[in-house]
């Protein structure tokens, strides 16, 4: 098994490189003009394209034959629930501001930390929990000052929630498989599962695949190649190597990210909690993140 190898680069850095390239996101997403379905359809269709030489290869082609019977189906499952993530949060952002949407998708160390115990029986010490509640709390600030109730703006705050449950479940499932599969096969069978969902979605919904404007087909690039390639598959990567509510806190720091990118290309001004918030998010995941790299270190 991979973890049990060192790895090449330190998987604790990587998650906060990762978390930065998520954060692209919301941005490529609020630039283009099709329809949610069709930009998430198009955004796993893209990435499962760029991987398929690496996944395919011959040893790829070789473990992805030996998957079957409960591995398999986890696999599909976790491409079902990343397929229903997207779309829910990928739709949220038509109806409610880019903070709120970041700030409620990204709650899903509450599910992560609840299910992981349940299920994988991952513990923590207080002072690393304490740190995840830091990140918590500043993910609650930044949301504060953003949170419009009623109307569209509920939808789409309830439909960002829904996909930080969905992707709690994407996550927990991928940390069991990415013990026993390596990256690209393993990124190859969930992607490819959650981009076939996303087309009978669409289908079903009768939305047209084209034709879309030539920047539309830029962003859905952009969108296979950052967030996803260098943020989701680079998170998939480091569950080899680290416990999921790892990744599950540090994706904390995408609503920073996200704000940041929105007030410069957008023009949406974070207010005074929001930046409270921002402060209180980093210094929460920095407490997090060293604390459970100790707790490993000492194992």
């Amino acid at each position: 098994m991979e973890n049990s190898e060192k790895p090449p680069i330190n998987p604790y850095l990587a998650v906060i490189l990762s978390v930065g390239a998520i954060s692209f996101g919301s941005i490529f997403t609020r630039l283009a003009s099709a329809p949610p379905l069709v930009i998430a359809f198009y955004r796993m269709g893209f990435t499962l394209l760029i991987i398929a030489p690496f996944a395919l290869s011959r040893s790829g082609r070789a473990e992805l034959r030996r998957v079957a019977g409960r591995d398999l189906v986890a696999a599909l499952t976790a491409g079902l629930f990343l397929a229903l993530h997207f779309w829910s949060w990928i739709t949220s952002l038509e109806y409610t501001s880019i903070a709120s949407s970041t700030v409620l998708v990204t709650m899903q160390p509450l599910f992560v930390v609840t299910l992981g115990f349940l299920f994988l029986k991952e513990k923590f010490g207080p002072k690393t929990l304490t740190g995840a509640a830091l990140a918590l709390t500043g993910s609650v600030l930044v949301g504060m000052g953003d949170f419009r109730i009623g109307g569209e703006a509920l939808l789409g705050d309830i439909l960002a929630f829904s996909g930080a449950f969905f992707i709690a479940f994407y996550f927990l499932l991928g940390r069991n498989l990415r013990g026993k599969l390596s990256l690209f096969p393993y990124v190859f069978l969930v992607y490819g599962t959650a981009a076939a969902f996303l087309l009978v979605f669409t289908l079903c919904a009768r939305i047209p695949l084209y034709p879309y404007p030539p920047l539309d087909w830029l962003w859905f690039l952009a969108l296979a190649v950052i967030p996803t390639i260098g943020g989701h598959t680079v998170s998939n990567w480091a569950l080899r190597y680290v416990k999921t509510m790892v990744v599950s806190v540090s994706i904390l720091g995408e609503p920073v990210g996200a704000s940041i990118l929105a007030y410069l290309i957008f023009g949406e001004i974070p207010g005074s909690l929001q930046l409270l918030g921002g402060l209180v998010i980093i210094s929460g995941i920095y407490l997090f993140l060293a604390t459970a790299r100790d707790e490993e270190a000492r194992k």
